[in-house]
């Protein structure tokens, strides 16, 4: 008899798998990242059509097998939907769920970037912060969260907001994040930072980032 788990997570990718069936990476509370099956998922009709797209965040109930999981049923609480209504915010939430693909791992514990994520997005949907300042504090906070980010450079001159910016990201919870925001010469020098940080430390390119960059 097969045993079930049932874990907390949010879909970072998704891709077709045969006529109906799809294969998507989930962030999770309990497992890390981890990949699942759905089957029939591409079926009309099917309730795990709009519950395996990205963003979707909710609870899924899976199997285990020798390489990955089956997806037998979901409990999404979250789709956000008011970025796939948004072109600039899709892309920008689009960038967050690359980035997260590519600092987790299976069976890690990576309650912290699914948080940061989920908090990211959340931002992305409020317009009293603009898109480009939530995503030098998500870049900058993900690099903390997996042990990367420097601090603030030692070398240049800097505004003292910019210090200040950089050392609350560094050292606040996630759910303060996304709570000010800056003069216009403050997001550029912290734009800036997070820029040179991401060359640095992140060794590929992002798809989403390129149409980021170019809107």
């Amino acid at each position: 008899m097969q045993e079930y788990t049932q874990i907390t997570g949010m879909v970072l990718k998704a891709e077709p798998i045969g006529e109906y069936d799809k294969r998507v990476v989930i962030l999770t509370k309990e497992k890390g990242k981890i990949s699942a099956f759905a089957r029939g998922a591409r079926k009309p009709g099917s309730r795990l059509l709009a519950a395996t797209n990205p963003f979707s965040f909710g609870e899924f109930k899976v199997y285990a097998g020798r390489s990955s999981y089956t997806i037998m049923d979901v409990w999404i609480s979250n789709y956000f939907e008011g970025l796939r209504e948004d072109f600039e915010g899709a892309y920008y939430g689009m960038y967050f769920l690359e980035v997260a693909d590519y600092y987790t791992r299976e069976n890690n514990d990576e309650k912290e970037m699914l948080k940061l994520v989920y908090q990211s997005l959340r931002a992305l949907l409020h317009k009293g912060i603009s898109n480009r300042l939530i995503r030098c504090i998500f870049e900058m906070k993900a690099m903390v969260v997996n042990g990367e980010f420097p601090g603030m450079p030692t070398k240049g001159e800097w505004d003292e907001s910019t210090a200040y910016a950089v050392s609350y990201i560094m050292q606040s919870g996630i759910e303060k994040l996304y709570t000010f925001t800056v003069k216009e010469n403050v997001l550029e020098e912290l734009c800036a930072i997070a820029g040179d940080y991401r060359r640095r430390y992140l060794d590929r390119t992002f798809k989403s980032l390129e149409i980021v960059d170019n809107l």
